[in-house]
């Protein structure tokens, strides 16, 4: 049965932005649909999500991984921690990298495998804005699609696809939706 998993980003819920209609159009369609509340969702750790999403999340050929913001790096990890190949990834919003060099994150790795994560994304899909407020750029995601292939698309003027801290409600995602409807 198909089903799909959808990370949320900082200080979001399972009902933040595109969430629910997306997760409605899953459900619409026959998708079994995860939609968690993460832990300590206000300062994002991968020691303790990542856990929690291996421990709880259902992995197999039938997988659509769908993450926005920092769920897009955790997702990034799951995928190099599972032994599966899933039928695509979706990372709206996504990073790899602090935005200044002398930072740190701790939602980030300080080294991806990129070959496992590339083996087990399925089609991987990078939607980056040309002016997210964040940082979580076209700039970022053409780093990823450099490091996994895929489909990179920018879309202009679209900011962070979902921020209330810049009045971005993103209720709707239709992109997402089509993209979805691909075989």
């Amino acid at each position: 049965m198909k089903n799909a998993i959808m990370l949320h980003g900082t200080a979001c819920t399972p009902n933040s932005y595109w969430f629910p209609s997306i997760r409605g159009y899953l459900e619409s369609v026959g998708y079994r649909t995860w939609v968690p509340q993460l832990p300590d969702a206000d300062i994002p750790d991968l020691k303790k999500q990542l856990p929690y999403v291996l421990e709880n999340g259902e992995f197999n050929e039938e997988t659509d991984l769908l993450a926005h913001s920092r769920g897009c790096p955790l997702a990034l990890s799951v995928l190099e921690h599972i032994d599966t190949k899933i039928h695509r990834t979706i990372l709206v919003a996504g990073f790899t990298r602090p935005n200044d060099e002398s930072e740190s994150d701790p939602i980030l790795q300080k080294r991806y495998n990129w070959r496992k994560i590339r083996q087990n994304g399925g089609d991987i899909y990078f939607i980056n804005s040309d002016n997210d407020p964040w940082g979580c750029n076209d700039k970022q995601g053409r780093y990823m699609f450099q490091h996994l292939g895929g489909t990179l698309i920018v879309r202009h003027g679209e900011g962070h696809m979902g921020s209330d801290t810049f009045n971005q409600p993103y209720k709707e995602f239709a992109l997402l939706e089509r993209l979805l409807s691909l075989p």
